[in-house]
C-alpha cells in the first residue's frame, strides 16, 4: 500500500512540472483539480487512522504512528506546494513562481513583449496590451463622474480619487499625503537626499521625469511650440501655462490683493508677501527667504561660486538672472519703457522705481518722524540724520555727509580742480575740426 502511495506522490510530481509548460487556464484547472486530489488522499488517511485506531495491541499502535507520519509528510508536501519564492537579489518574495520570474524581469532588463507597430518592448504582456491601446485609441475604462476615459483601470482609479479627495498614501515624516504611492516615494526623497538620477554633466535629481527635461537642456531641444507667438518650451506643462497668457486665463487669484496667477504654486510662494513666512534658512549665518531658489542663490555667496560667466568680459555672476542684466550694458539695451513719460531703463526695478514719481507711490516711510520715499535707499539716507551717522567722509578736507550724493557734489564742485592741479592731470583734450590748422592739441 505505502508503495502505491508512493508511486502516486510521484505521478503528482511530474503532473506538477508537466502543468508549468501548458496555458495558464488549464494551469489553473490542473491545479485545482489537484488541490482536490490532495484534500481527498487527506480524507483517506484520516479515515485509515480511524480504522488502525480501533485496533487493540502493539500492531494497531505501530500502524497508527504511520499513518500519522504519512499525513504529517503530505501535509509539509502541500505547504511547500504553496510555498514561499524569494529574489535572489533584492529578497522579495512571491507567493506564485511565475511572478517571481516576472519580477527578475526587473533585474535583468528582459522586456520579451513588443509592440508591432512602434517597436517598444515591455516585460509584461498585460503591459502590452495596455499600450496597444495608445494606437487603437481604445478608452474601456470611464469615470462614472465627469466621463474622463482612460487606457487603463488604475489609471481610472487614481483619477477617481481626484473627485472623492482620497490621498491614502502618506509621509511619515511630514504627514503629507499623495493620490499615487509613486508620487510618495518620490517626495520621500526630499526627507533622505536621494537623487538616483544623473547626467552626464554630473547634475543629480530625485526624478526621472526632471533629468529628462534637464537633457533636453544640453541637445537644445523645444518641442512644445506656442501657436500664437512662436515660443517654444521644454515642457508641454510650461507651453500650457504659457497659453493662458494669450487667453487672458488666471484661475489662481490672491484673496488679499486680487494679484491673479497662471500658477497654484505661483499663488502659493506670493502669499508669502502677505504672510511674512520665510521657512527657507541659510545654515550659516540666519537669513532667511521665501523662496528655495533664493536661498540657493544666497548661498553661492558664501561659497564663492559664480556658475554663470559674461562670454564678453569674462566677469561672472552668482546668478543667471544677474548675467542677463549684465549682458544689456554690453548691448546698451533699455528695454523697459515708461508707458507715461517713455523713458527707458535696462533694469525692470529701475522702472519700478521710476513709475513711482507719476503715481506719487511713497512705499518706505521713516518711523520717528512719518517721512515717507519712493526709495529704500532714500529712507536709509534720511535714517542717518535720526541716527547722526556720518558715513561719507571728505579725506581731503574731513567734512562729513549723510547722504552719498552730497558727498560726491562737494568733492566735485571743492577739490576736483585742486587735485587735478596737483595731479597735473589735464582730463579734457580739445580735437580741431578738420580744416581748423591754427588750433593747438593740449
Amino acid at each position: 500500500m505505502a508503495f502505491i502511495k508512493e508511486e502516486s506522490e510521484e505521478m503528482q510530481i511530474e503532473e506538477l512540472f508537466r502543468v508549468k509548460h501548458e496555458d495558464p487556464e488549464t494551469q489553473i484547472d490542473l491545479m485545482s483539480h489537484k488541490v482536490e486530489s490532495q484534500e481527498r488522499n487527506e480524507m483517506e488517511d484520516k479515515d485509515q487512522y480511524e480504522k488502525h485506531c480501533d485496533f487493540t495491541g502493539e500492531t494497531a499502535n505501530l500502524s497508527c504512528s504511520q499513518t500519522k507520519k504519512t499525513s504529517t509528510r503530505k501535509r509539509a508536501q502541500k505547504t511547500r506546494a504553496k510555498g514561499n519564492f524569494s529574489c535572489q537579489q533584492c529578497g522579495k518574495i512571491f507567493t506564485v513562481k511565475r511572478n517571481l520570474v516576472v519580477h527578475n524581469r526587473i533585474h535583468t532588463g528582459e522586456k520579451p513583449y513588443s509592440c508591432q507597430q512602434c517597436g517598444k518592448c515591455y516585460s509584461k504582456n498585460e503591459t502590452l496590451k495596455d499600450h496597444m491601446r495608445t494606437h487603437t485609441g481604445e478608452r474601456p475604462y470611464t469615470c462614472p463622474q465627469c466621463g474622463a476615459s482612460f487606457t487603463q483601470k488604475g489609471i481610472l482609479e487614481r483619477h477617481i480619487r481626484i473627485h472623492t479627495g482620497e490621498k491614502p498614501f502618506t509621509c511619515q515624516e511630514c504627514g503629507r499625503s499623495f493620490l499615487r504611492k509613486g508620487s510618495l516615494k518620490g517626495h520621500m526623497r526630499i526627507h533622505t537626499g536621494e537623487k538616483p538620477f544623473i547626467c552626464q554633466c554630473g547634475k543629480t535629481f530625485t526624478h526621472k521625469q526632471a533629468l529628462n527635461v534637464h537633457i533636453k537642456i544640453h541637445i537644445g531641444e523645444k518641442p512644445y511650440v506656442c501657436d500664437e507667438c512662436g515660443k517654444s518650451f521644454y515642457q508641454q506643462g510650461d507651453l500650457k501655462v504659457h497659453m493662458k497668457r494669450h487667453t487672458g486665463e488666471c484661475l489662481f487669484t490672491c484673496q488679499q490683493c486680487r494679484k491673479s496667477f497662471t500658477r497654484k504654486a505661483t499663488l502659493e510662494v506670493h502669499m508669502r508677501i502677505h504672510t511674512g513666512e520665510k521657512p527657507f534658512i541659510c545654515p550659516q549665518c540666519g537669513k532667511s527667504f521665501d523662496q528655495q531658489g533664493h536661498l540657493k542663490v544666497h548661498l553661492r555667496i558664501h561659497t564663492g561660486e559664480k556658475p554663470f560667466p559674461c562670454q564678453q568680459c569674462g566677469k561672472s555672476f552668482t546668478s543667471k538672472a544677474n548675467l542677463e542684466i549684465h549682458m544689456i550694458f554690453h548691448t546698451g539695451e533699455k528695454p523697459f519703457i515708461c508707458p507715461q513719460c517713455g523713458k527707458r531703463f535696462n533694469q525692470q526695478g529701475n522702472l519700478k522705481v521710476h513709475l513711482r514719481i507719476h503715481t506719487g507711490e511713497k512705499h518706505f516711510t521713516c518711523q520717528q518722524c512719518g517721512k515717507s520715499f519712493s526709495q529704500n535707499g532714500n529712507l536709509k539716507a534720511h535714517m542717518r540724520i535720526h541716527l547722526r551717522q556720518n558715513s561719507f567722509i571728505c579725506h581731503e578736507c574731513g567734512m562729513s555727509f549723510t547722504d552719498r550724493k552730497e558727498y560726491k557734489n562737494h568733492v566735485v564742485t571743492q577739490h576736483w580742480r585742486d587735485m587735478r592741479i596737483h595731479c597735473e592731470k589735464k582730463p579734457f583734450i580739445c580735437f580741431p575740426e578738420e580744416g581748423v590748422s591754427d588750433l593747438k592739441k593740449t
